[in-house]
């Protein structure tokens, strides 16, 4: 059972993602403003079968007529419309007879943007490529009416590899180079206008215990939308490495991400940050400048991701793997907005950037003419007949506004007064005590005074007491004197 988590999130912006699986069903999955930002699966094309998975998928997402691309693993590329899943054209591109072809699955597929002609029919062209590195590249009409066969021009077949499998194809923004790399086959860079091989990489050298890497290259992708000569490429040995065709063949710059081999990679719009997926569920972003990991992403996926997409417009990109998890994150605060289960193990996911809220649009279109025409007015006739009820409202707003500043200050006044009271309050006290601690020292010493004249008087009691005494002998003595003569 796939693990779930309680999600608390604000949801994600209005967004239409396009996710396909390994039993061939594509299902479409939006996230709208009226439904919180919760993304919910709202369509499902196609029927299950396993000899139609989806190896590989692009979009066009023009507003005029988009169309999307999808490699399926018997052989057949079909064109899509990624509005409401109409098949347009399907070719057949090897003869599933043969038990080779069979082996040569399609693992590259790249939709041109580029029109061709602007006719009646109109012209996509296609690039394909193979697991033994046989690469096409066509050019289909695609009449209006389906009924109307298409005429194919001679497509253009090479060769990007001797010996080995490819695994990773990427074609640069400029729909001018595009990359090969795989097991046993390191990455090169092609022209498509001469169909030619202008550089390859060179495999780094042996490790201080003399072991050598053998070339296993999963994922890759341009780093830059004008700069063709600077990519990105994840092996099966949990190592990123960042290639510069203007300066070696090495790689410049390469690190290890956890201990699992990476799966997807895919470039930012700055052009100074890449994400990276591996096999045991963890994405991160890391800046390309320095090589330094920027964080991991909140919340951590328990299948191996096999596709990460970044959205052209929002700040969001999308994941999907062997979970069946549809994930949104942000890509500021690294955390998880949404989470979608669809049931089987997805291979590809790709952003319809074309998607607009139809809930936003239909309040502003079901708004009555009269609010209309006020929103839109110019100056000049608001000036002439300015509306009553906006006055009122402005006027109401204005004494709103003056009354809560009246109660602010008279707020204030109130919390200075209390301030002053307390202050007059703690020295009254502070008084009082040092009145007390006065009296208490004056009664001190008017008892001391009391207690030396006590003293005194009984001394002079005892003086005259003692006088008195010396008297009385003395009298005595005479009279005995006088009787004695």
């Amino acid at each position: 059972m796939p693990r779930t988590t309680t999600l608390e999130s604000p949801g994600c912006p209005p967004l239409r993602a396009i996710t396909f699986d390994v039993l061939g069903l594509i299902k479409v999955s939006e996230a709208r403003s009226k439904q919180g930002g919760v993304t919910k699966v709202v369509e499902r094309w196609g029927e299950p079968d396993a000899s139609r998975c989806v190896l590989a998928a692009s979009i066009n997402d023009c507003k005029v007529d988009p169309l999307l691309a999808v490699a399926r693993k018997n052989g057949a590329v079909e064109l899509l419309s990624p509005i409401n899943g109409d098949l347009r054209v399907s070719l057949a591109t090897t003869n599933q007879t043969d038990v080779q072809s069979q082996e040569d699955n399609i693992v590259g597929l790249h939709l041109f943007r580029k029109q061709q002609s602007e006719s009646s029919a109109r012209s996509c062209t296609l690039l394909t490529c193979t697991t033994k590195g046989l690469t096409t590249v066509r050019s289909v009409t695609i009449p209006k009416s389906l009924g109307d066969s298409t005429c194919d021009d001679t497509p253009t077949t090479w060769n990007v590899c001797a010996a080995g499998n490819v695994l990773c194809c990427k074609v640069d923004e400029n729909e001018n180079y595009a990359l090969f790399g795989g097991k046993g086959v390191e990455v090169n860079i092609w022209d498509l206008a001469t169909h030619t091989k202008i550089w390859t990489a060179k495999s780094p050298p042996k490790n201080s215990l003399g072991i050598f890497t053998p070339t296993w290259f999963t994922s890759a992708t341009f780093i830059s939308k004008d700069d063709h000569r600077k990519f990105a490429a994840g092996t099966n040995s949990h190592e990123v490495r960042l290639y510069d065709m203007s300066a070696q063949r090495r790689p410049v710059m390469s690190f290890d991400f956890r201990e699992t081999p990476i799966k997807a990679v895919t470039e930012d719009i700055d052009g100074n940050t890449i994400y990276i997926g591996n096999g045991s569920g963890d994405l991160a972003s890391v800046d390309i400048r320095t090589g330094k990991l920027l964080g991991c992403f909140l919340g951590k996926c328990s299948g191996s991701i096999r596709s990460i997409t970044r959205h052209p417009d929002l700040p969001v990109i999308a994941s999907c793997g062997l979970d069946s998890y549809l994930r949104i994150w942000d890509i500021k605060s690294r955390q998880l907005l949404s989470a979608v289960f669809l049931k089987q193990h997805l291979t590809k996911v790709v952003f319809d950037s074309n998607f607009e809220d139809d809930e936003v649009a239909g309040s502003v279109a079901t708004m009555p003419p009269s609010e209309q025409e006020i929103d839109d007015e110019p100056v000049d006739r608001d000036e002439e007949s300015p509306p009553v009820v906006k006055k009122k409202k402005k006027r109401s707003k204005s004494r709103s506004l003056d009354e809560n500043e009246e109660v602010g200050v008279s707020s204030k006044h109130k919390k200075t007064k209390k301030s002053r009271n307390l202050d007059r309050e703690d020295e009254e006290s502070r008084s009082a005590k040092k009145k007390k601690a006065k009296k208490s020292q004056n009664v001190d010493e008017d008892e001391e005074e009391e207690e030396l004249i006590s003293v005194e008087q009984e001394k002079s009691k005892k003086s005259k007491v003692k006088s008195k005494d010396g008297k009385s002998k003395k009298s005595k003595k005479s009279k005995g004197e006088s009787i004695d003569v």
